[in-house]
């Protein structure tokens, strides 16, 4: 049996592989995608202060440290049993929004636009964001690295610092906020609406305008029916930062809508020996392996699925674009895999309107934003929106605050099982029927699974209980010489 293997996948945070297995007859027999790293924050990091956490588990990754450190700070509001003040509430939404804008620019114009800007049969050499400045100009680079640098002002503005921000405490945040700043946050916000535009009409012009790009949406090789779940505030309209999450099965039927501390109540996680990352499913549905349709436990975690879950945007231009893409995409919910970097684009403008509408709000300068827990420590849940999906920090804490239990769902293994059915189904739908196999067959591959902005640094939690170990010894003429493997499905060495 012939064997591809993509190793490693391109344009993502963290280590994975495709192995794709070919039959006698030149067609997909099975696709593997394979996470071999692994990183075990939620054993580590028990035994530490509850406080620390919003510091700590940033580090699990460079791309969205926010998204960590904002989880950690309300799972820490939980634990003791504190609520922060309003205007607590309006800066974390504040630099949490515009954090979500940066990183969805990030995703769609370094790492998911080069498939579609320039194409997947464009050499992977020029396949890149130098690679849509020399088609499109310098002035679109330029326009992009001032994006960036504007949501990475707010995140230092606010946060102390763009990568590693160190605002959340328990209970608040550490930094008010001054008129002076105030200016700036609305100037800023006023510039990132108006690059949420410019990028959906880029969009429009260079991808709907493509009838080949609008076939790969629209078309079979990326569609799979499954539930979605999101964060959504108390009009079931989307927001990033708060509220309760809400589960729409296949057809857009409400399955449930509750609070982050009932989340167990609703998801279940599965542990695979050949994997380091789990496999979150509905409890609703339970576990029916890797299939989708509405008896299926699989559910996704996107922006796609942000806006299947949500009854519109609560913000003027957002709710428009919102409106525009079910419209053109013909019914809701939406099922196009590759159809999720319209919705990231479209919750890129709505982030820009909401950072505007509370950078303009009198009240943002209050300097009433802390409240100093009193309650003894416990056990709380933090849920938010990360850009690749929803987050989810559970701590259980003794009655001094150390750790004694830490559980986290990231964005990324929401998604696990439909990023595994997808890269299968893309490559036995493309691959096969005796086509000559290119780097761009393989691409179109891998845009199945880049779709999903997967961060594998960190969704890689699952222990099997100690890690799989393989040294292969060769000579210098490249001969085997010995293998030694360690394999724990198998009780030790092979």
């Amino acid at each position: 049996m012939k064997r591809i293997t993509i190793d490693p996948v391109t344009r993502l945070e963290g280590h994975g592989k495709i192995t794709i297995f070919m039959d006698d007859q030149g067609d997909v027999a099975n696709a593997y995608f394979q996470v071999p790293e692994f990183r075990g924050f939620e054993s580590f990091c028990e035994g530490r202060p509850v406080e620390e956490m919003a510091r700590i588990t940033q580090r699990i990754c460079g791309v969205c440290p926010m998204a960590h450190h904002m989880a950690a700070t309300k799972a820490a509001d939980a634990v003791y049993g504190v609520e922060p003040p309003p205007n607590a509430h309006r800066i974390r939404e504040l630099a949490y929004d515009a954090f979500v804008s940066g990183d969805h620019a990030t995703h769609f114009f370094v790492l998911s636009g080069p498939d579609f800007i320039l194409g997947p049969d464009t050499d992977p050499a020029q396949r890149n964001i130098l690679g849509i400045v020399n088609k499109l100009g310098v002035r679109l680079g330029q326009r992009v690295l001032r994006h960036l640098s504007e949501t990475h002002e707010v995140l230092s503005m606010l946060g102390g610092r763009f990568v590693h921000p160190v605002m959340g405490l328990p209970g608040g945040v550490a930094k008010a906020v001054t008129p002076e700043m105030q200016r700036r946050l609305i100037e800023i916000g006023e510039s990132m609406v108006e690059f949420g535009q410019f990028s959906l009409e880029l969009w429009r012009d260079l991808v709907l305008g493509n009838d080949e790009f609008r076939d790969m949406i629209m078309g079979d090789a990326y569609l799979h029916r499954t539930h979605s779940i999101g964060l959504v505030d108390a009009n079931k309209q989307l927001n990033f930062y708060d509220g309760k999450v809400r589960i729409v099965d296949v057809e857009g039927n409400e399955v449930a809508c509750y609070p982050p501390h009932e989340y167990l109540e609703h998801v279940a996680e599965r542990v695979e020996p050949w994997t380091y990352v789990k496999f979150p499913y509905l409890k609703h549905f339970g576990w029916q392996g890797l299939t989708d349709g509405m008896e299926s436990g699989v559910y996704r975690s996107t922006p796609l699925s942000r806006l299947n879950v949500s009854e519109g945007l609560a913000t003027p231009l957002a709710q428009e674009a919102y409106e525009e893409f079910y419209a053109y995409m013909g019914a809701k919910p939406v099922h196009a895999t590759l159809a999720t970097h319209w919705a990231r684009l479209i919750e890129m403008l709505y982030a820009g309107e909401r950072v505007l509408e509370l950078a303009r709000d009198e009240a943002l300068t209050d300097p009433n934003i802390r409240v100093i827990p009193t309650e003894t420590p416990r056990e709380g849940v933090g849920i938010v929106e990360a850009p690749r999906g929803l987050l989810t920090h559970h701590y259980v804490t003794d009655e001094q605050g150390l750790l004694t239990r830490v559980n986290l769902i990231v964005g990324t293994t929401n998604n696990h099982a439909a990023i595994c059915m997808s890269i299968k189904k893309a490559a036995q739908t493309l691959i096969g029927g005796g086509k000559e196999i290119t780097q761009g067959l393989l691409d179109r591959v891998e845009m199945a699974f880049r779709a999903y902005d997967p961060c594998f640094g960190c969704a890689t939690h699952a222990a099997p209980g100690e890690m799989d170990l393989e040294v292969s010894v060769y000579d210098p003429s490249g001969e085997l010489l010995a293998q030694l493997r360690r394999d724990p499905s198998a009780g030790g060495e092979g």
